[in-house]
């Protein structure tokens, strides 16, 4: 009798050893997912996504809204696309360039025109400003009716523009192609200190 209950202890203590080896490799290759250099990382302010904006109609009350959360998946969608291995900041991800996107939305209630206009400031992982990309998009629409399809299709236009001049620039392409190093990649957490672009884009 205590010969078999030896056993079934041994039985037992061998396979909590297994279940918490496997425990350790799905953390750790959790860890090494969240550690993979990605081609680019996106970041836009927290305050594109708390902070709403204003449009206004003549002829109907004004239209508010978050620039972030529209311009997000149209952003990360088209720049997968073009370059792959792209996502959103993450502070425990790196990428071979920090995508810093910064939207803007104008609305002429005279000639029902969007305006929209996504700005792309590249860094690379030293915080060097590498290259500013600026697209833009005019498209007339109704703000008093379904107004978030018009903003988001003027958005989808202006990355569409904006994407278009970043695959054309070889010296980004020649960076991303690049085998970069852990120690000049690009950091999420290095956003916060980022600078503030010299090259701005024209008002509207």
């Amino acid at each position: 009798m205590k010969t078999a209950i030896t056993r079934l202890f041994a039985v037992l203590i061998l396979l909590l050893n297994v279940s918490a080896q496997a425990d350790q490799t799905a953390t750790g290759a959790k860890a090494d997912d969240k550690k993979a250099t990605v081609n680019m990382l996106l970041y836009i302010q927290p305050v594109e996504y708390t902070n709403s904006i204003r449009l206004s109609n003549q002829f109907s009350d004004a239209y508010w809204f978050e620039q972030g959360p529209v311009v997000e998946p149209l952003a990360l969608k088209k720049l997968n696309q073009t370059f792959g291995a792209v996502s959103m900041c993450d502070t425990n991800q790196s990428a071979k360039v920090l995508v810093w996107l910064q939207p803007r939305m104008f609305y002429n209630p005279k000639v029902q025109m969007f305006y929209g206009q996504v700005t792309a400031n590249v860094y690379t992982g030293k915080g060097e400003l590498k290259s500013t990309y600026v697209g833009k998009s005019k498209l007339h629409g109704f703000l008093d009716i379904k107004p978030a399809v018009w903003i988001e299709k003027s958005y989808a236009l202006a990355i569409d523009k904006m994407a278009a001049k970043m695959q054309a620039d070889k010296a980004l392409k020649t960076l991303i192609d690049s085998n970069a190093s852990s120690t000049d990649a690009a950091l999420c957490n290095m956003a916060a200190s980022l600078p503030i672009p010299k090259i701005r884009a024209l008002s509207f």
